[in-house]
């Protein structure tokens, strides 16, 4: 297809058309479990939150590890932009209630770009780092495992298949959520963020608003106080508000606190303008931190500016109600230039160990100095000049008014507004400074100082006519020019080096799609051309490296540019040396690949071609009608911009361009722009084409011209050949369209003939313009002719005719001196791409020339030769010459039938035919009678001949019409469809030189001693399967281990069954992972994880289906679904085209039935009785239906009109349910040929909800020679799990296949060979009983290395076939895992169906005795002694069975951390051991009507408490044993230490189902024995024990010391051991004072009384 190699502008619709598109994306989050979470027996509950969107799990008690697995769907409808800025947040909570008000425990957060750009779209099976953003400096505060991903329109969820020997579970540090390339270990930093000033703000205020405030405060003063907003991570930060001003100065920086590097791509700053009742975004500008920072070996943190960024949004004129604020926003792409703004970013690590940390991550604003003016570089000024040469294609609706246009770079050449002044004035200061740029010494630069007065409109005209629809102005040698003078910071050396890399670009893109297009076309050597693009990649890379490194000493030189220089010349090297070596690889058969390692390097160029730094603000071109500005174009600045050294100049500079419409307002323009400084605008005009005058407004050398007059007139005759089209959009209601094509060239235009009701016409016309008129030297316009537009049109017969698309295209030229011949003449014919908007709307076969007409007139022009053999009146055909060289083809169709047709205008279709055409010859079928009774077609294969082309490039589409015959001979149109190409349809007859298979050959399998019968499987079985049998390095230990704690089982057969296969297939069966290793392979089926179609081809190997249309395609991104939504049945049939005539000997060859023509060993079309064998594994990531986040799925089934419904075992609340279904159903083919498998949510109230559905075409599978009726196992068993279920035996089926194949039987000889089509097959001579079958086996496990007949055969499968919701069409609803199986009624019946019905758990009971505890932490202080105490107890469960916690008894009164407490547990709980799960059944609420299934991981918590009587008990330390697979537990407690948590992984693990019974010591907080014992039901129901120390089979009780009481309960003996035995001599002590001083104080007493008595001598 012929790509043109210019680049044309796109106008866009005054804004009308600049809408901002949404697209719908679904975030998927499933939260599995946490692991480590800071916090002491904490209650965690898991928020999801998108943007301002919220979802919780459930919570989750006194864990630190929680096991979630509950799944959540968001969605959204916005601009992908927007969405990909919405912040993901994962937190956990520690909360205690349900309104989930709780403590912050960590958050990781990441923007959903950083999602969207990961392999797959989706994170899988990753650990969330959390962190708690108020405490930076406390680290880790633990890990979230989850499985994000979004899916967006046409996107689809990859399954994956986990591994079971995979270690991230145990490795969560080595399987992090990050994006590759991010540093496991995110520190913190600092992101600094000045904003200095802005410049050039839009008026915010009206004429009344400006005149009511002059009235009233007596000046006009500005209506607008700006201030910054900047968001960044989920954080915000403001700026001050700077009142009156339209050039705010702030000189602040606002400080952001995140880990580096952020996973956040965007920074958003927007310019704001403050109001008492709502603020308002005056412009918007993201900062990139990929494209300002790198992460390579020479990579630097992110930086930028100082330097300006200019904003873009909506119109600069004020209106109070703006409709397209959006645009403000940065949504969309801006009309208009808003503001520049002044900023620089830096980052800055934050050193942990300085004391000057601040522990939280608040947003900070702080001041900084002013910056000075030439911080930014010198100001220049800058000249652009523009001629506006044509303007042709304007809507009839605005061709009645007078148009202009007007041209503006930044607010300059606005004529709402002046320029800002600001920028003039410091120009003036600045002007000392002498450039250093390589023009700034040239002699020959003119003095252009002299003010000009700037021209920045066209003047206003009138349009003239063209034809009906459109309308030119007038410009034809006057070309009316603009021009503008403008003053800008000089960072030309930025610009320069993004113009030599985006030359780069462009020369390879274009050299790469001519590679792409020679490949398509089958041209001879495109790998020279990619040679040669290489070539000059290298050389290009080569030049960037001399000419980049200039003038870095210029003011304003910041260090982003220093670090990008580096970047890029380091690339730019590494680059072209890979060029070079990758141009010695390129051969023929390597071109291909290398084109895509090719385009690798282009993506690498267009990003570092992206400047994030900048300078001159791009140029708006605005059409203006009647004053209303009615559409735009934006070009870069740098695109135009000039250099005296060509590589250095931007690629529009000095060139005339295209910009044209899109398809709502037309209007094609060519302008030539060119833009540098203005004491270089000598050479402004040096790319226009020649022979003109100028026409200046002002005087002196150096003025520009306001209009340029062409005096040189060349005179021209076009001549457009269009052949033909294919794949046109469908315009009308019947799927087709009646298309013509207008072809438009300067001021011409004509159209084709209208060919009805197609979707690819073939006009092969000839469209002849006379006498056209171009301007300037003959020899530009040979090389550089202008452009032709051609536009598609469907015509209708009342209204006007509804555009279908465009294209593009430059006419050969010949002059008139020129010799009419190869290579140039006569042109050959291209296809061109149509355009219908942004999206592809067909192609477009034609040819153009542009004919000089020299002095002898028309009569020197070459003759028009057309063919003889046709007489079209008017219309001219293509000549010969130029038209496809044609031959004679035979076109074979075969009718097989029609299947899901639809209603047509409300009446069933009954009797339907198909007509297929091809270049204007066709064929119909015969008519079925009876739609509904046998919708197949009574005469298989017809035929026709046509003239194609010998280039089957060129070979025209071929239509397939279904209609409806009606009573009274009328039809009606039922539906179409276009097959494009026909090139998989031509015969190719073989070549026998080829391939010689007369050599016989001799196969034998790798795995041919593994062939094993079930026999053998079985007795593999019964051996003894160790734990870690699979490790080499191990095995010794586990030998020598098993002796001594008996660590080995006996895996019984009736352990295994269907699930065991299932499970090993996907590599996730645990039960039996030895046996994954110890068994052969081939006893697993395959598990796709697609649907089976998808590898086979849609299994139409003969038969194929094609979709038939009706009604009008939608536009752009609806176009997907509206195609859908245009489906009304299908043509089941086929094609075969081939050139006549055939070789005899071909047709020896093929030995075929003349009334079958190709068509050979078709089977017969009539109805067939077929046993139809469905069933459903399970169900995974259902789309939620219910409030709860939940559903209640079931099964529904539908063939024909059967239709069952497995209402009453729906799933509770499940979005991964375990079916295990197999359904028998008797269909008729073809009248039952589709079956619809639907997944319902039962609802208790109402109907129930669809939540998605897949279709499977049955017929298809059922004739197709892969023969996927019923895989084919890689074993023969004739009983047990893996039984042969096919009625027909191997034997059986290699002898059909030969013999529908033309082959000879097989032979079957002695030492295990079997002969095929001179093939000989060994197997295993080991097994003797049926050995035949074995080998025959082989074979058909090895079809599809048969020669001629050979294909490969389906194996036995389960296929996983994604659900879909005619509600939620762009979305999967989930996926499921079914196969299906079909047993013809006329052949021996088949087995009974293999029970896959879902493994029941199984019950076990746990016994843990706790035994001791020690070295417990000693939490309270003794009211009597003071001494550290605790009274301990210990507290269990089996993790998500919190309501049957026990505790032991409790310990009083500790000293010493030693607790006794022989205390015994008893958890029953139900078991799947192929899952390792524990299977919990129960009601989520009390108000729910069934119980839901949990599965949750076998895990014993064990916590250590202190027991506290007047307050809550104080918790001290647990432990998680997760019972399949834990750390053997200490023999003594001085073994016991904190290194078996801190170094699990290097710990010997355990597991309780394998070993049974286990005793010793674990740490916790302390020290704790316990003794764990697992029986099964039954033993537990034959040895029944008590909880605690109760019978049967009561524990003693332990020996506790003496103090060990509650003292307020035991008062005496609080006394005698508490008080007596620590105070006993204080005691003592203080009685014997108390008596001594009891004796004094009577003494006292006593002692007056006693010497009266003595002196009285009483």
């Amino acid at each position: 297809m012929s790509q043109p190699s210019w680049k044309q502008k796109t106008w866009t619709e005054g804004l009308a058309k600049n809408k901002i598109l949404t697209q719908s994306h679904w975030p998927l989050v499933t939260v599995i479990e946490a692991r480590q979470l800071a916090g002491c027996n904490i209650d965690p509950v898991v928020c999801v939150e998108i943007g301002d969107e919220k979802k919780y799990t459930s919570m989750k008690e006194s864990t630190n590890c929680p096991y979630y697995n509950e799944y959540f769907v968001f969605e959204f409808n916005l601009p992908i932009d927007v969405m990909f800025d919405k912040i993901l947040k994962l937190s956990v909570i520690h909360s205690k209630n349900i309104l989930r008000s709780g403590t912050l425990v960590g958050i990781f957060k990441m923007d959903v770009g950083t999602l969207y750009a990961q392999p797959d779209h989706q994170f899988y099976h990753k650990w969330a780092t959390l962190c708690d953003p108020d405490d930076i400096t406390g680290g880790n505060k633990g890990y979230l495992k989850c499985d994000i991903a979004i899916v967006g329109k046409g996107d689809t969820i990859k399954a994956q298949l986990k591994d079971v020997e995979s270690k991230e579970d145990e490795d969560i540090e080595g399987n992090l959520m990050l994006p590759e390339g991010i540093p496991d270990e995110r520190l913190w930093a600092r992101y600094y963020l000045k904003i200095y000033r802005a410049e050039g703000l839009p008026k915010m205020n009206t004429s009344i608003m400006a005149n009511v405030k002059k009235a009233f405060i007596g000046e006009n003063k500005d209506l607008v106080d700006p201030y910054i907003q900047v968001l960044f991570a989920g954080q915000k930060g403001k700026t001050s508000v700077q009142k009156s001003t339209y050039e705010p100065i702030w000189n602040e920086q606002i400080i952001f606190t995140e880990q580096f590097p952020p996973l956040c791509r965007r920074m958003k700053v927007q310019l704001r303008d403050s109001d008492k009742v709502n603020d308002v975004a005056l412009g918007t500008h993201f900062i990139d931190l990929q494209k300002i920072s790198n992460d390579g070996d020479r990579g630097f943190f992110p930086t930028l500016g100082p330097a300006w960024v200019n904003m873009y949004g909506s119109l600069r004129n004020y209106t109070l109600m703006d409709e397209y604020q959006d645009l403000n926003d940065g949504v969309g792409e801006g009309v208009s230039f808003r503001a520049r703004l002044l900023i620089s970013l830096a980052v800055e690590m934050i050193e942990m160990s300085s004391e000057e940390v601040v522990i939280n991550s608040e947003v900070k604003v702080e001041g900084v100095p002013n910056i000075a003016d030439n911080a930014t570089g010198k100001i220049e000024e800058f000249f652009l000049f523009g001629a506006f040469l044509e303007a042709t294609m304007i809507d009839r609706k605005i061709g009645d008014k007078p148009i202009n246009f007007e041209v503006t770079i930044g607010n300059y050449g606005s004529e709402d507004e002046a320029p800002i002044k600001s920028q003039q004035t410091r120009k003036k200061g600045g002007n000392s400074e002498d450039s250093e740029l390589i023009q700034a010494g040239s002699d020959d630069e003119l003095d252009y100082s002299e003010d000009l007065m700037s021209v920045s409109s066209t003047p206003v005209m009138k349009p003239f006519i063209t034809d009906r629809n459109y309308f030119h102005l007038p410009y034809f040698e006057n070309k009316p020019c603009i021009y503008l003078k403008s003053c800008w910071q000089d960072q030309r050396r930025r610009l320069y080096n993004v113009n030599i890399i985006e030359n780069i670009a462009e020369k390879m893109e274009d050299g790469l799609n001519d590679v792409q297009e020679i490949i398509k076309t089958e041209k001879a050597f495109p790998e020279r051309r990619l040679r040669g693009v290489l070539e000059e990649l290298s050389s290009g890379c080569s030049n960037f490296l001399n000419l980049a490194n200039k003038d870095q000493n210029l003011a304003g030189v910041t260090k982003l540019d220093r670090e990008r220089l580096k970047l890029l010349m380091w690339e730019m090297e590494n680059m072209s040396q890979q060029a070079k070596s990758m141009r010695t690889q390129v051969k023929k058969k390597t071109v291909k690949d290398k084109v895509k390692e090719a385009h690798d390097f282009l993506q690498k160029l267009r990003f570092l071609a992206d400047e994030p730094q900048h300078s001159i603000p791009h140029i708006f071109i605005w059409m203006i009608s009647n004053g209303k500005r009615i559409a735009y174009a934006k070009v870069p600045s740098q695109d135009i911009l000039f250099s005296d050294t060509p590589e250095e100049c931007g690629k529009d500079c000095a060139k005339y361009q295209l910009l044209h419409s899109g398809w709502t307002v037309q209007g094609k323009t060519e302008v030539y722009l060119w833009l540098g400084l203005n004491k270089q605008r000598k050479d402004f005009l040096s790319g226009l084409p020649n022979g003109f005058e100028e026409k200046k407004s002002g005087k002196g050398p150096g003025a520009p011209p306001i209009s340029l007059t062409y005096m040189m007139k060349q005179v021209f005759q076009l001549r457009v050949h269009i052949y033909q089209a294919r794949s046109l959009f469908a315009a009308d209601f019947s799927g087709l369209s009646d298309p013509f094509a207008r072809i438009f060239f300067s001021c011409h235009s004509q159209v084709t003939e209208i060919i009805s009701e197609t979707l690819c016409p073939t006009w092969d016309q000839l469209l002849v313009f006379d006498n056209v008129e171009l301007y300037g030297e003959a020899s530009e316009l040979r090389d550089d002719p202008p452009i032709i537009v051609i536009e598609l049109y469907d015509q209708d017969a009342v209204g006007k005719a509804d555009f279908m698309g465009r294209t593009f295209a430059k006419p050969v030229t010949k002059m008139f001196d020129e010799h009419y011949g190869p290579p140039r003449f006569p042109p050959q014919l291209e296809y061109y791409q149509i355009f219908r908007g942004n999206c592809t709307a067909g192609e477009l076969l034609a040819a153009f020339e542009l004919l000089q007409i020299g002095p002898g007139g028309k009569a020197d022009l070459p003759p028009i030769d057309g063919p003889t053999d046709m007489d079209r009146g008017p219309i001219l055909p293509v000549p010969i010459g130029i038209r496809p060289v044609l031959s004679r083809y035979r076109i074979e169709v075969l009718f097989w039938g029609l299947r899901d047709l639809k209603r047509v205008n409300l009446s069933q279709v009954d009797r339907p035919r198909v007509d297929i055409e091809c270049a204007g010859k066709g064929i119909q079928s015969s008519v079925i009678q009876n739609f509904r009774k046998n919708p197949n077609f009574a005469t298989l294969v017809k035929w026709f001949e046509v003239d194609l082309p010998e280039n089957e490039f060129f070979h025209p589409p071929l239509n397939i019409r279904v209609v409806d015959c009606r009573a009274f001979g009328r039809f009606a149109m039922v539906g179409s469809h276009a097959v494009t190409s026909l090139r998989k349809f031509i015969y190719r007859p073989p070549d026998k030189t080829v391939n010689n298979w007369s050599a016989m050959g001799v196969y034998s399998e790798a795995k041919i001693g593994h062939w094993i019968v079930s026999v053998i499987i079985h007795a593999i079985v019964s051996m003894l399967i160790f734990r870690n049998q699979d490790d080499d390095n191990e095995k010794g230990k586990k030998k020598q281990n098993n002796d001594e704690d008996a660590e080995e089982e006996t895996l019984d057969q009736t352990m295994l069954d269907w699930w065991s296969k299932y499970f090993a297939s996907i590599e996730t069966l645990k039960e039996v992972r030895a046996l994954v290793h110890s068994l052969p392979r081939n006893v697993e089926l395959l598990v796709y994880n697609k649907e089976l179609e998808n590898d086979f081809d849609n299994f139409e190997d003969w038969l194929h289906s094609f979709n038939l249309y009706r009604g009008k395609a939608g536009d752009q991104e609806e176009q997907n679904e509206a195609d859908e939504d245009r489906i009304v049945g299908k043509f089941k049939g086929s094609l075969c085209v081939y050139k006549l005539p055939l070789l005899d000997e071909m047709g020896r060859d093929l030995n075929h039935d003349s009334t079958m023509g190709m068509f050979q060993n078709i089977p017969p079309n009539e109805p067939i009785n077929v046993l139809v064998r469905i069933y459903i594994i399970r169900a995974t990531d259902l789309h939620p239906s219910d409030i709860n986040g939940k559903a209640d799925p079931y099964i529904a089934i539908k063939l024909g009109k059967t239709e069952i419904k497995d209402k009453e075992n729906y799933v509770s609340k499940q979005l991964n349910p375990v079916f295990g279904k197999s359904i028998d159903i008797e269909a008729t083919f073809p009248v039952d040929s589709t079956l619809t498998v639907s997944i319902y949510d039962w609802d208790l109230v109402g109907i129930d909800e669809l939540i998605g559905e897949t279709k499977i075409d049955l017929e298809n599978r059922f004739y197709s020679k892969h023969r996927p009726t019923c895989g084919i196992p890689s074993t023969y068993s004739i009983y047990g799990y893996n039984v042969w279920r096919d009625p027909m035996k191997p034997k059986q089926i290699l002898a059909k296949l030969c013999k529908d194949g033309k082959l000879d039987p097989p032979q079957y000889g002695p030492g295990g060979r079997v002969k095929v089509a001179n093939r000989v097959y060994t197997g295993p001579t080991e097994i003797e009983d049926e050995n035949e079958e074995h080998l025959a086996l082989a074979v058909l496990n090895h079809w599809e290395g048969i020669p001629k007949v050979g294909c490969k055969l389906v194996p036995e499968h389960v296929e996983t076939r994604p659900l879909w919701n005619c509600q939620r069409s762009a979305i999967e609803q989930g996926r499921v895992e079914i196969w299906v199986d079909m047993f013809p009624k006329n052949q021996p019946a088949p087995g009974p169906p293999v029970d896959i019905s879902p493994r029941k758990p199984k019950k076990f009971e746990l016994r843990v005795i706790v035994w001791n505890t020690d070295e417990v932490i000693l939490e309270d202080d003794d009211i009597f002694t003071g001494e550290k105490s605790s009274d301990i107890f210990v507290r269990g469960w089996l993790k998500g069975q919190q309501e049957d916690k026990q505790d032991t008894d409790v310990h009083y009164h500790s000293l010493t951390g030693e607790g006794n407490f022989n205390w015994r547990f008893i958890y029953p709980f139900e078991y799947l051991i192929a899952e390792e799960k524990i299977v919990i059944s129960k009601k989520e609420t009390m108000f729910s009507w069934d119980e839901t299934e949990y599965k949750i991981p076998a895990r014993l918590n064990l916590q250590i408490w202190d027991c506290d009587h007047f307050s809550a008990d104080d918790f001290l330390g647990a432990i998680e044993l997760e019972l399949n697979k834990f750390v053997r537990g200490a023999k003594t407690a001085k073994l016991c230490s904190i290194d078996m948590i801190l170094k699990e992984n290097e710990m010997p693990k355990v597991n309780i189902f394998k070993i049974k019974r286990i005793k010793g010591w674990w740490p916790l907080v302390g020290k704790v024995e316990a003794e764990l014992h697992l029986l099964t039901a039954e033993e537990a129901e034959k040895n029944p024990v008590g909880e605690g120390r109760n019978d049967p089979e009561p524990l003693e009780k332990p020996n506790r010391p003496d103090t060990t009481f509650l003292w307020f309960i035991s008062p005496l003996k609080a006394v005698r051991y508490l008080i007596c035995n620590t105070y006993k001599w204080l005691i003592i002590k203080i009685v014997v004072v108390l008596l001594i001083l009891a004796m004094l104080a009577l003494f006292i007493y006593s002692m007056p009384g006693y010497m009266v008595k003595k002196l009285l001598g009483a």
